[in-house]
């Protein structure tokens, strides 16, 4: 796949929503419509030291810059190709005396580039980062003031002797990092580890049922076509999560990226029924619907604040509670019900209580079955979840079909040469093997299997974070 070969979209007007990109042939779902490297990209403060500023790999051990002592690499090959981009930003930071945030690093990132290649369209790139869109003008109060803040530090840190840039174009470039950065995830695609800014991707208008996903793969992001898409029709990605209603979908929307979603799924309201979706016989009434629904925000307050404290063993206690309680009133498609579902299972997991995550886990999937695009990305890692807890459990013959299921979105999603998707046809293999071995001698099965954990478990869950799963946009909090 090369890199920045732009031959297979054009950009085009859209009715209400400025600029867009759209086909200029036909795709099949898992196709790579295109792929595009960062034009600049910077590590999130929190995970400086434990990620390579280069590639966005996490690593156990990392070399760092010798000069500016900030900057890590996975070797001297990724300490070699960052120069150019690290060259300033090292001085910068010595002279400083410190290290800036994020948000100021890459806003000094791009002006660098901006001052070494000129403001011009880059190779490959069908838009210059002049012409990305910044909605400075739709800032509220609280943004401006953060503005105003990050372009203060951003002067004390900026040198001297680079190109002095007017305070209108210091406050584009912040705008346009507000709203177009992009999530970078480590490369497992686990973890949200960085912000990049991509022109071209910053082009393709959102959609929240689209037709497109965008991955971020060894150092690039690639769009992939979910289904098939016609020559001239439009290319779109959801900005945002699907699950949840459309008025609230259109808020967050309207909130983050400054526009009034009017995609079909908004304006005809289309699963909202599900997304709400309450028990048929008997049907509640609406104050009982109501109650509930409170009775889970109440929940979900207390689930958080339990997690960040570390508190497991309560948050289980307040799921077990708040969906004993749910299980009369909201259908198995309600989200509130699916929230509950999705955090028991993984903190049960991770406490390595299998047996009883296991049967959450298998709710959760078959409610996320009925809501999401066959095709999507999260639906694909939360089957692949539940898969692995219903194989911690010993459930074989599920945890191999959700195993299936989930090799088969991500081969769409993230495609066969990304880590995770390796991974899982790893599992894939060995799960098919042991369901032969099962459906031959069971008890023979099960204590092979025992031995087998006893000498190397599979993979132990990763510790439950109050981080959602990585957004395909960053925002700054």
């Amino acid at each position: 796949m090369t890199i920045g070969r732009m031959e297979n979209v054009e950009v085009f007007i859209t009715e209400g929503k400025g600029r867009g990109l759209k086909a200029t042939k036909e795709f099949w779902a898992a196709d790579i419509i295109f792929a595009e490297r960062a034009y600049s990209a910077v590590v999130f403060d929190s995970l400086v030291n434990f990620v390579c500023h280069t590639c966005f790999k996490r690593q156990e051990k990392l070399h760092r810059c010798g000069q500016c002592k900030f900057a890590h690499y996975c070797d001297r090959t990724c300490q070699k190709d960052a120069w150019l981009n690290h060259k300033n930003e090292c001085s910068a930071i010595k002279r400083y005396g410190k290290v800036p945030n994020e948000n100021i690093r890459l806003a000094a990132r791009i002006m660098w580039r901006v001052e070494r290649e000129g403001t011009g369209l880059t190779e490959g790139c069908l838009v210059s980062v002049d012409d990305l869109q910044n909605h400075v003008e739709h800032f509220g109060e609280e943004e401006q003031k953060d503005l105003r803040v990050d372009v203060d530090t951003f002067l004390q840190y900026w040198p001297p002797q680079s190109q002095q840039f007017s305070m209108q174009y210091i406050s584009h470039i912040f705008g346009v990092i507000n709203c177009n950065g992009f999530t970078l995830s480590d490369q497992r695609g686990l973890q949200a580890v960085g912000v990049g800014i991509f022109p071209n991707l910053g082009l393709v208008n959102h959609d929240c049922w689209p037709n497109c996903t965008v991955i971020f793969n060894n150092g690039k992001i690639e769009l992939r076509a979910l289904g098939k898409i016609s020559e001239g029709e439009e290319l779109t990605v959801s900005y945002i999560d699907f699950l949840n209603v459309s008025e609230e979908r259109k808020r967050q929307l309207k909130k983050q990226y400054y526009f009034d979603c009017t995609c079909e799924h908004c304006q005809k309201k289309l699963k909202d029924d599900l997304f709400l979706g309450v028990k048929d016989n008997p049907k509640p009434s609406q104050e009982v619907v109501k109650e509930m629904i409170q009775f889970s925000k109440d929940t979900l307050e207390k689930i958080d604040k339990a997690r960040s404290e570390g508190l497991y063993h309560e948050v289980v206690k307040l799921c077990r509670e708040c969906l004993e309680k749910q299980e009369p009133v909201f259908a198995d498609t309600n989200i509130y019900m699916l929230r509950m579902l999705s955090i028991v299972s993984e903190v049960l997991s991770y406490l390595q209580a299998f047996e009883e995550a296991s049967f959450y886990a298998r709710r959760m999937v078959d409610g996320y079955m009925k809501l999401y695009h066959p095709n999507n990305a999260q639906l694909g890692m939360a089957v692949m979840r539940a898969g692995l807890t219903n194989w911690h459990a010993g459930n074989i013959e599920v945890g191999h079909g959700m195993i299936c299921k989930a090799y088969a979105i991500l081969l769409v999603t993230h495609g066969p040469s990304h880590p995770i998707t390796k991974d899982l046809e790893a599992m894939r293999v060995q799960t098919e093997m042991e369901l032969r071995m099962f459906r031959q001698n069971e008890f023979m099965y099960y204590k092979m299997r025992e031995a087998a954990l006893n000498n190397q478990p599979m993979q132990v869950m990763a510790e439950p974070s109050n981080e959602p799963s990585p957004a395909l946009f960053h925002k700054k909090q």
